[in-house]
């Protein structure tokens, strides 16, 4: 399994295209959708599913287009389900970057083992940063997708709504921490981690 990183969108968020086999998965689609259809071209590859780590405008800005160029599905968390549509919830209100919506997701993420078009993962709720963030883990390769909660030497901000910093710091330690030590944490901004790493130097925590 191979894993792209592109920084997408007005913040530079972190986009994740996972492949092999010539099939791709899509986490958090920040923005900047020709940069992103031109890579996935370039490489030849079919994407099959959009996966979001949490509905933050910064994190869904290229949702729409990507969804609808190649015609596959979106998920998201159930708890937010209403913030992919509504720029008060997903935080573009609250910026200077023009109010961002989109479509209602196609499916919902169930936590536990599961399986898309041959990618198996496991997904945990890891509220705090947002009510309805998740990590996806690939146990094969040792990592982690694990979007705005575990950043390197950091953690997610929890000021926005629906944040909750004792969530947070839970979250972490129960859904992270319980991994092993020589497991990669690609963040939704900034450079890779490891879970070994930040249990020994995140001064957060």
């Amino acid at each position: 399994m191979n894993v792209e990183k592109l920084e997408l969108g007005p913040l530079g968020t972190n986009c994740y295209i996972v492949h092999k086999e010539g099939l791709a998965l899509i986490f958090d689609p920040g923005g900047d959708r020709n940069k992103l259809i031109q890579f996935i071209s370039e490489k030849e590859l079919k994407p099959v599913a959009i996966c979001l780590t949490h509905a933050h405008f910064d994190h869904i800005g290229a949702v729409d287009d990507i969804r609808d160029f190649y015609g596959i599905n979106v998920y998201v968390h159930e708890l937010e389900r209403e913030w992919l549509s509504n720029p008060e919830l997903n935080g573009s209100g609250l910026f200077p970057v023009g109010e961002v919506k989109c479509k209602d997701a196609d499916q919902y993420v169930h936590t536990g083992e599961w399986n898309i078009e041959g990618f198996a993962m496991e997904v945990r709720h890891v509220p705090g940063h947002s009510p309805g963030g998740v990590i996806y883990i690939f146990h094969k390769d040792h990592l982690i997708i694990g979007g705005d909660c575990l950043f390197h030497g950091g953690i997610g901000r929890t000021d926005l709504f629906g944040g909750d910093m004792n969530q947070l710091l839970t979250s972490i330690r129960e859904q992270f921490f319980t991994l092993p030590d020589d497991y990669l944490v690609l963040p939704g901004h900034g450079s890779n981690t490891s879970i070994g790493f930040e249990q020994n130097n995140n001064p957060f925590l």
